[in-house]
């Protein structure tokens, strides 16, 4: 099967440092790959470069067959990724429909005029987006929180919201980096529940950065782990979990 997502010997330079060097890497549509490494290993990098916020200095990145290296970051969603933050970023002030609706902007067919007179193609497009983003919601379990505002949710609901966010843009691969920061046990436990349903009823290909291991090796199928800009291992999660690379890698950071 032909890679969704393929990575060819991806660099990132910032002035003399290299975050990123000659990353490859193919992750074939419907998989569940994870992203580990200590901090400062260039995780984050690899997803910055995928979603265009920054450049690769070489290397090609392909979507979907489509070489989207260097393209903007509005071009890529709308090709398809989505992607939620390690910090949640919601519009907490708004509420949790609101939240969902500001994802469907891309798909407006009318223009400001009309949404400032408020024309029957403006009201009709604004109806279908209140109901797909409620069909929305109550896939997610979270329709009975649509009139909430956001920033009063439970800290686990928020991330079922911020994914929610990026569902809308009807992606094709999600990259979700560190969705189970700060989270206790049980929302954890309810996160990899939530990221395998998500994975199985929209038909999704994800990528995610996570330190959690049990998340990763929970629910990840493969694992590529990143040191120091550098890949040092992949493999499924029973061989990662051996490998002494990784056990030094992971080592190493706790000692500091």
């Amino acid at each position: 099967m032909e890679a969704l997502l393929k990575l060819e010997g991806v660099t990132m330079d910032f002035g003399g440092l290299r975050a990123v060097n000659n990353f490859n890497i193919e992750i074939r549509k419907g998989e569940l790959v994870g992203l580990i490494g200590p901090n400062g290993a260039g995780k984050t990098t690899v997803f910055n470069m995928i979603t265009g916020v920054y450049v690769p200095t070489a290397g090609r990145i392909y979507f979907d067959g489509e070489d989207i290296t260097g393209k903007s970051t509005n071009y890529i969603i709308s090709r398809g990724i989505a992607r939620t933050f390690q910090n949640i970023r919601l519009f907490k002030e708004l509420t949790v429909l609101d939240n969902v609706m500001t994802s469907f902007h891309y798909q407006l067919k009318s223009n400001i005029f009309k949404a400032v007179f408020r024309s029957p193609g403006y009201r009709e497009e604004e109806k279908r987006m209140v109901e797909e983003a409620r069909d929305l919601l109550s896939k997610l379990g979270l329709l009975e929180y649509e009139d909430f505002i956001a920033g009063g949710l439970p800290y686990g609901q928020q991330r079922r919201l911020e994914i929610a966010r990026a569902l809308a843009t009807h992606p094709k691969l999600l990259l979700l980096d560190e969705p189970a920061a700060g989270m206790n046990p049980q929302e954890t436990q309810d996160l990899m529940d939530f990221i395998r349903m998500i994975r199985d009823e929209f038909g999704l290909t994800i990528f995610l950065i996570e330190h959690d291991m049990k998340v990763v090796m929970g629910i990840c199928e493969r694992i590529r782990v990143l040191d120091h800009g550098i890949s040092i291992a992949e493999g499924p999660p029973e061989a990662i979990q051996k490998n002494p690379k990784v056990i030094e890698a992971y080592l190493g950071e706790a000692e500091e």
